[in-house]
């Protein structure tokens, strides 16, 4: 058939899968693709938008290194969090756009992952105007964290530190990477149009340059059903 793949062609698609291609990749060309055509540190957090709809249940991934790395620091975030939890929580209710929050320990770091309405700025703003205080306790334990104490009178400097440690947040769909790799480095968008064919480089390059990343901005939905309503239709009950 015309269209049949030639032995070439063939060849071609076992390459990533080969072992001398994989060093030559990771060792010489992925080093050479970021020295010529570099990937930016991209900003934590969704980025800024006129829709209305894309203000509503936004997602923060804050990423806090520990000071101390052993089990006794990870015991004493955990510490940090329970002695304050109702206060925490008194304060998320106060906020008023937050729809749900909560901690984690991951390796080395203590993550807060929380979904909010409306602007990155006046959430935390809000945050820490209602219970800095408390959040005080939780700094203590995080690296550089002492630098923003007390927060209250560091409400903006905070501000920075948390998007500085919010992930970034890739695109919903691969092909937005021409678009936002191009604002990043202040081109035209799209101006030439990209070659879908460079997609995999540069989504590798995105990666190279920002490692730890959220995939998307999440699914955000309004379910039209309680679970009550589903499992009565399936007959399951309670």
């Amino acid at each position: 058939m015309a269209n049949e793949e030639g032995w070439f062609d063939r060849y071609v698609d076992t390459l990533p899968e080969r072992g001398w291609f994989k060093f030559l990749s990771k060792n010489v060309v992925l080093p050479y693709w970021a020295m010529k055509t570099p990937a930016p540190k991209m900003p934590g957090g969704p980025r800024e938008t006129q829709q209305n709809s894309e203000n509503v249940q936004r997602m923060m991934n804050l990423v806090m290194p520990l000071k101390d790395r052993s089990s006794i620091g990870r015991a004493k975030a955990a510490l940090a969090i329970a002695q304050n939890v109702d206060e925490i929580f008194a304060g998320l209710d106060n906020v008023g756009t937050v729809h749900f929050a909560r901690f984690l320990i991951l390796g080395d770091n203590l993550c807060m992952i929380s979904v909010y309405d409306g602007d990155f700025s006046n959430y935390i703003r809000d945050f820490i105007i209602t219970i800095g205080s408390v959040f005080d306790d939780v700094m203590t334990v995080v690296e550089g964290g002492d630098e923003l104490i007390p927060t209250a009178h560091n409400v903006e400097k905070f501000i920075d530190w948390v998007h500085a440690h919010d992930l970034f947040q890739a695109p919903d769909y691969p092909t937005d990477v021409f678009a936002l790799l191009d604002e990043a480095r202040g081109l035209p968008k799209d101006t030439p149009p990209h070659d879908l064919k460079t997609l995999p480089r540069e989504l590798i390059l995105l990666l190279h340059a920002n490692p730890d990343l959220s995939l998307g901005g999440g699914y955000r939905a309004y379910p039209g059903y309680s679970a009550a309503q589903v499992r009565s239709k399936f007959g399951v009950g309670w």
